[in-house]
């Protein structure tokens, strides 16, 4: 007699393990990720999340001030990470506003040297973070920061199933594009937790995470043909962002 869901669960535990080793820098075994893997991608916004905002916390209850905490959270989000996706947000925003042909954006995109273009979007993505988390952890509303950064894991999943990749050999490429279904899995797994940490108003953080998933990936096929590693963290951030933002406006 076999056992489905007990049957399933390595292959579930291995696509976990796979999420943190390619989209964080918490120490785990290694494990090849499978493009079905994506499901598990909110799972790394979960735990870098809450560890950041669990910081944050605990600096407010010492006593500092909310900007102070809000950089703190920041930190330790980015010191979690490696900043992967903050580098991809930079990478594009000089390679497909810095170059004339898709072959000159690719190629400024894998220069490893910040140029204009990326210091402005990075400043301006930070800022812009870091506003709106102040505002949610002055109002105590944990619960929505935490649901933004689940949530905007899924927005890479989506981009990536839609998405041809425009460079062989890449991150993304070696990945392997997710299925529309593991993606929807991913989406499906990542509102339940986020409704779980921030109740129906979660809906509304999906909805921006989405329009922001659906744009950039028109901006990436019309700049370069398709996306790549930089495209998926380029996508993260502004997606986290997006979601902060709204989550701001759902404040009493």
């Amino acid at each position: 007699m076999t056992h489905p869901i007990r049957d399933h669960l390595p292959l579930l535990a291995r696509d976990m393990v796979a999420a943190f080793g390619l989209l964080s820098r918490i120490p785990v075994p290694f494990t090849l990720p499978r493009p079905a893997g994506v499901w598990s991608w909110p799972l790394v916004g979960l735990v870098t999340g809450g560890a950041a905002l669990a910081l944050g916390a605990l600096s407010l209850w010492a006593g500092v001030s909310v900007g102070v905490a809000g950089v703190l959270v920041m930190a330790v989000q980015a010191a979690l990470t490696g900043a992967l996706h903050e580098d991809g947000l930079a990478d594009c925003a000089d390679g497909f506003w810095g170059g004339h042909t898709p072959e000159r954006r690719l190629e400024i995109m894998k220069d490893s040297r910040i140029g204009s273009y990326g210091a402005v979007a990075l400043m301006l993505a930070l800022l812009a973070r870091w506003s709106a988390l102040a505002a949610l952890m002055s109002a105590g509303a944990w619960g929505l920061a935490l649901a933004a950064m689940i949530l905007s894991r899924t927005a890479m999943g989506l981009v990536m199933a839609g998405l041809p990749n425009a460079r062989a050999g890449g991150l993304s490429a070696q990945h392997g594009a997710p299925s529309w279904a593991a993606a929807g899995a991913g989406v499906g797994f990542g509102l339940l937790l986020a409704m779980l940490a921030a109740g129906s108003t979660a809906l509304w953080l999906a909805l921006a995470v989405a329009l922001v998933a659906a744009v950039l990936a028109g901006v990436a096929r019309a700049k370069i043909g398709g996306q790549t590693g930089d495209v998926l963290g380029a996508t993260q951030v502004l997606a986290e962002v997006a979601a902060l933002a709204v989550a701001t406006a759902y404040l009493a």
